[in-house]
């Protein structure tokens, strides 16, 4: 089991910058990283957690593994907990 966090490259609200935060095997791993972490449960996004910037370091002290943009969505994907937006 593991937490992972892509760089904070996506723009988001109080001019910072944003990544995501999953896990590869339980959304229940995630929910508990997050409160670990001090991120509310409204940032929330079907599977995963947008964090700002200000939180990206203090994530991997807690053991979050640091990846890029790409292998994050792959092991989310091949994790089986990928949840696309219903149009």
């Amino acid at each position: 089991m593991t937490v992972l966090i892509d760089p904070p490259n996506w723009p988001g609200p109080r001019g910072l910058m944003w990544s995501h935060l999953v896990s590869d095997s339980s959304l229940d791993e995630l929910h508990t990283f997050a409160v670990l972490l001090g991120v509310p449960r409204r940032a929330f996004d079907r599977d995963h957690y947008d964090v700002p910037e200000t939180v990206h370091a203090h994530a991997v002290s807690l053991g979050a593994q640091a990846v890029s943009s790409r292998e994050l969505l792959g092991r989310l994907i091949a994790g089986g907990l990928r949840r696309r937006k219903i149009r």
